[in-house]
């Protein structure tokens, strides 16, 4: 059993619920969450567990506005960028489904130095930031539900054809969140991506 330790992170305006497990000096993986969801989710559906085991270090947090993290002012880029300060992490492998995949697209275009890494799944937000995804260079994963109503898989070829080291994975007939709806395959999908990171 994984130990997931729970705190609010003070992020100038912004007070971020977090939760945290894994090896303390292992690669910082960060999980933020669509609309309908929050840090909870990833705890609920095993993805932290997995991860931790991966030897990892993982912090899911939830954005302003959502799950137990009031509502705030400030954008969440910047929230997200204060977060990490707080919590000690120059790098971090960014893992976002729909919104959170906008709000980990919008940090790795500002900060592209601090992403080692970026998981996409299902995001919003991509024709809005076509423009700038060649400053993205750090290894990408772009996941897609193959029957996604939200965010359409045109937007999985954007990002594949923008993102200069990315590969793509469609899960056949999953939903938007398609990590929900198949988690075994989101589990592998993650294990195979940090297997090939640490070499």
């Amino acid at each position: 059993m994984v130990e997931i330790t729970e705190q609010t992170v003070d992020c100038g305006g912004a007070a971020l619920h977090c939760l945290e497990c894994g090896k303390p000096d292992g690669m910082a993986v960060v999980l933020l969450h669509g609309m309908k969801f929050q840090a909870a989710t990833w705890r609920e559906l095993g993805t932290l567990e997995t991860l931790a085991g991966l030897g990892l270090r993982v912090l899911a947090v939830d954005m302003p506005g959502f799950g137990k993290s009031p509502a705030s002012g400030v954008a969440p880029v910047e929230a997200l960028t204060c977060f990490l300060d707080q919590r000690g992490l120059r790098q971090a492998v960014l893992i976002g489904p729909s919104m959170g995949g906008r709000i980990a697209l919008e940090f790795a275009i500002a900060h592209p130095e601090r992403a080692a890494g970026l998981i996409l799944v299902g995001a919003v937000g991509v024709a809005e930031n076509q423009a700038h995804l060649a400053t993205i260079t750090c290894p990408s994963l772009i996941i897609w539900g193959g029957d996604d109503q939200v965010s359409p898989l045109a937007n999985s070829e954007i990002l594949l054809a923008g993102l200069r080291n990315a590969r793509r994975e469609i899960y056949p007939e999953a939903p938007h969140p398609c990590y929900l709806a198949q988690p075994e395959q989101w589990h592998a999908s993650l294990r195979t991506f940090f297997t090939t990171l640490h070499v």
